[in-house]
């Protein structure tokens, strides 16, 4: 499985790497889809801002980012959405292209409908040029089965990305 051509930076190939980590719970014959990606503007200001998109048959799955920020001007960010060939596994990575957020975070939540998550990690920086990720303590945001967010109290409020891997929601019948 090779990485979109003219996608392998710094981001990129952090992407590219969630959406393998998706893939390896799949089987062979299960790949990924070419992701999705949606840019969008992260303003400050303190007041709570939501940002969402659909993704899979039907737009099967939705990633919804909530936050409000202090600082700075807007900042133009990304969501991108990807799903496995079978559409039982979908990957929502929300970063700052530019890596570093100059951005005071207050609060965020990224939740993810149609799925569960299996993997999730947030990162204060984001890989750009020769820089690599650095993520945020395990202690600073909170994973549930649905949405990754700050934790009150101990999130520095620093953010640049979040990378969610979901498998899709058992029906019952």
């Amino acid at each position: 499985m090779a990485a979109p051509s003219g996608w392998w930076n710094g981001v990129g190939a952090s992407l590219w790497a969630a959406l393998l980590l998706g893939a390896v719970a799949l089987s062979p014959a299960e790949a990924v889809s070419e992701p999705t990606t949606v840019a969008f503007d992260v303003r400050p200001g303190g007041v709570v801002h939501s940002f969402s998109h659909n993704v899979g048959p039907g737009d099967k799955y939705m990633c919804m980012f909530t936050y409000a920020s202090q600082g700075g001007t807007n900042e133009q960010w990304q969501m991108s959405l990807g799903t496995s060939e079978d559409h039982q596994h979908f990957t929502c990575t929300i970063w700052r292209p530019q890596g570093k957020s100059y951005l005071y975070f207050t609060q965020f939540k990224a939740e993810v409908r149609g799925a569960e998550i299996e993997y999730a990690m947030a990162y204060s920086k984001a890989a750009f040029e020769r820089e690599s990720d650095i993520p945020l303590k395990t202690e600073e945001y909170e994973v549930t089965k649905t949405a990754v967010a700050h934790r009150p109290g101990a999130f520095k409020a620093e953010l640049s990305k979040l990378v969610i891997v979901a498998k899709a929601s058992r029906t019952e019948l």
